[in-house]
């Protein structure tokens, strides 16, 4: 059974230790959904101050939910749509302090203040996106979004 360990130190040494975490979660395993569904719980529950962690899939037209933690979601995403949709078209990690700013924000839910989502390509094919939601206006930070965007990396190593 697998265990998270509380993090600790700096918020680059936090994040190298939940990607110890997540390799050792992800390790082994190939299956896009399964190694989706873990990621999204380990992250959500090991980082503070998030309301939703998790991945939306392209299925050759939009984006649509997959796994994830937190209230329900908004199901399906028009590409350039949101931030969300914004990612996946332009390939581009987007940390926006302030949702509600935001031109086009999709509010999936009323809680959130601010928001990073890190685009996710296999090669030069669009996979989805790996979103998180914060209750928090400005919650992410430039190690944050440094962290997170390894995570997504490991991710995508474990099924490619």
């Amino acid at each position: 059974m697998f265990a998270a360990t509380t993090l600790s130190g700096t918020k680059p040494e936090q994040y190298r230790q939940l990607a110890d975490q997540a390799r050792a979660l992800l390790h082994g395993e190939r299956d896009r959904i399964a190694n989706a569904a873990n990621l999204s719980a380990l992250v959500y529950h090991a980082l503070p101050a998030l309301n939703w962690v998790g991945f939306y899939f392209y299925d050759g037209k939009e984006l649509v939910v997959g796994p994830f933690q937190g209230q329900p979601a908004c199901v399906r995403i028009a590409l350039g749509r949101g931030v969300c949709g914004t990612a996946a078209q332009s390939g581009k990690i987007q940390r926006v302090d302030d949702v509600n700013a935001f031109a086009d924000h999709i509010a999936c839910d009323a809680a959130s203040r601010s928001e990073l989502v890190v685009p996710l390509f296999l090669g030069d094919q669009l996979l989805g996106v790996f979103d998180l939601d914060s209750p928090e206006p400005a919650r992410f930070d430039a190690d944050d979004e440094a962290g997170l965007a390894a995570l997504a990396a490991l991710y995508l190593e474990s099924i490619g």
